[in-house]
Parts: structure tokens; sequence; C-alpha cells
């Protein structure tokens, strides 16, 4: 096992399965600290995969709490097992689809790291657009490789939105998801599939946004993290 610090709040844990786990970049698992009670919902959360199915190793992403799962998440030591349940979800990448565009708040980018990772690998020539908002410019998480990503692949843009305070680096925009900066980076819906991750009143307030600038409702794709 290997744990990774993202930011000051959220870290990566990587694991070596004994057997080779198949799953769609966006999917989810269940990681399960209570396999005698399955219901428990305390000890057994849902967790994005943040990694691609290429790799050999599966990574999870969490922000640390003080919650009793956090605790025996980051009491982990190399070498102990762990149970879960893969792999979940339908809220998944598909390689038919030309035109993406991910809309993400904080935590909601696990996911996406794994679609982006995953269409690296593969050298895929699909048109990515991610607008990815955090609180303060230190709570990025994934942004060192988002831009070695963006700098390798002329069809990834990346756009940091900084809502809490004036951010360090030029290159992240200060301000809060609106309209008239999605309409900026979308100046056309057709033909696009967005993406939206994250907890329910994000997921409603975004998916309303992406609405606003003419994107269908079946264009939207969307999952929502209950009890994170």
């Amino acid at each position: 096992m290997q744990v990774i610090d993202r930011t000051p709040t959220v870290k990566s844990f990587r694991f070596l399965p004994q057997e080779k786990v198949d799953f769609t970049p966006g999917q989810f698992l269940r990681l399960i600290f209570d396999p005698a009670s399955p219901q428990n919902k305390e000890l057994n959360k849902y967790l994005s995969f943040s990694s691609s199915p290429l790799n050999d190793y599966i990574e999870v992403t969490k922000r640390i709490s003080q919650s009793p799962f956090c605790q025996r998440l980051c009491s982990l030591k190399p070498g102990d097992d762990i149970f879960f349940e893969a792999a979940l979800g339908t809220c998944v990448f598909c390689a038919d689809y030309k035109n993406i565009g991910f809309i993400i708040g904080g935590i909601g980018i696990t996911p996406i790291i794994s679609i982006l990772e995953y269409v690296a690998q593969k050298e895929l020539g699909t048109n990515i657009t991610l607008v990815y908002s955090n609180r303060t410019e230190e709570e990025i998480a994934f942004k060192q490789e988002l831009n070695n990503w963006r700098c390798e692949n002329p069809n990834l843009k990346v756009y940091y939105i900084v809502t809490d305070c004036q951010p360090v680096d030029k290159a992240c925009i200060f301000g809060r998801l609106s309209k008239d900066l999605l309409a900026e980076k979308f100046p056309r819906v057709e033909g696009w599939e967005f993406f939206i991750f994250g907890p329910p009143k994000m997921v409603e307030a975004m998916k309303e946004l992406t609405q606003s600038i003419g994107a269908a409702k079946e264009q939207i794709k969307t999952e929502s993290f209950i009890g994170y």
C-alpha cells in the first residue's frame, strides 16, 4: 500500500489487488472495513477509482476527516488486507464520445483522474475541457498531473477556478462558476457530453448551470457522492 498527499486535506491510497480489477474509467468501488455488517455506513463507504484500469494498482482518493472510516483508512499499513466491492457505477467514459466537458468541484475530481489517465495512456484523440473549482489554490488536487497531461495533449483544456481567495498562480481564475464563465469555456454545446461528479447539492447546481448554457438533459451525466 502507498499513501500520497494530494493537498493538505486530501490523500490517495494505492493498493495492489490479489487479482486484476476490471473497471471502466469513471466507476467506483465500495471499501469495506466491517464485512460482518455490510450495511454499516460508517465503516463501509463508496470511493471513486482515481487511477486508470490499465495500471497494476488501484487507487482511491479521499478528503480526510475525523470520521471512523477515515481513521481506519489512515491507519492501514503495508501488508494489511482490505475488502472491497467493485466495479460500480454507470457514469463512465466512452471512447465514442468526441467532445467531453467535465464540470467539477473539489473531491469530484477523483473519477476524472481515472478517465484522463486512461485517455493519456491510450493516446486517444478525445476533445476534453475540464472546469475544476476549489475554494483555495492549495486544495487543487492532482494539479501537477493535470498540468502534465495538458502539456502533452493539445486536445485537453484545463481551467482552475478558485472561489475563496485570490490565487497566486495567474493561470487560475478567481471567482465562482457561473453561466457566463461556462458559456465562455463552452461556446457551443452541440455534440458535447457533460460529466458532473460530487456531493448531491453541488451536482444539482452544476447540472442546472450546464443546462442554462443550452445543454440538454440527455447530454449531462451525473454521479452524486453520498456519505463520502
